[in-house]
């Protein structure tokens, strides 16, 4: 019962982030939240992570539906009943429902997640984006410590 609510959840907080940052939002319009490091900027990526494959958006649809339908297809192979796999599955697949979900009704994602480090700026991201990388983390994290 872990996974399928805390997917929901995590595609809901997903979803609701973005529909204020693009409703509110003017597109390009940033808000400083920690001046200096942490900002809401409101971008639009027609690509995948960072923007590359930009304006291939048809392929990238077709690219998650069969992302998503393999990873529930083959859920029994991806993990077993250990905490972390659960976790991580349930990461995974809302971070995949909810970019898809923008896809598919927008025809790019809505990134809105803007950190600077010094003059450093680390490409503009989502909620989506994140609980795809905690998922993998906890995956990675799982097999390292599966070795010792």
């Amino acid at each position: 019962m872990l996974v399928p609510l805390l997917t929901l959840a995590l595609t809901v907080a997903d979803q609701v982030s973005k529909t204020v940052v693009h409703t509110r939002f003017a597109l390009g319009e940033s808000v400083p939240v920690i001046p200096g490091f942490f900002y809401l900027t409101y971008v639009r990526n027609s690509g995948a992570a960072w923007g590359m494959f930009s304006g291939f958006s048809g392929w990238l649809t077709l690219f998650s539906l069969a992302a998503l339908i393999l990873i529930v297809v083959f859920r029994n192979r991806l993990i077993d009943d250990s905490l972390r796999h659960r976790l991580a599955f349930a990461c995974i697949l809302s971070g995949v429902i909810g970019n898809l979900c923008d896809r598919l009704r927008y025809g790019y994602v809505i990134d809105f997640l803007d950190f600077h480090f010094g003059s450093y700026q680390f490409p503009v991201f989502n909620v989506a984006d994140s609980v795809i990388c905690i998922g993998a983390g906890l995956y990675l994290l799982d097999a390292l410590l599966r070795r010792e």
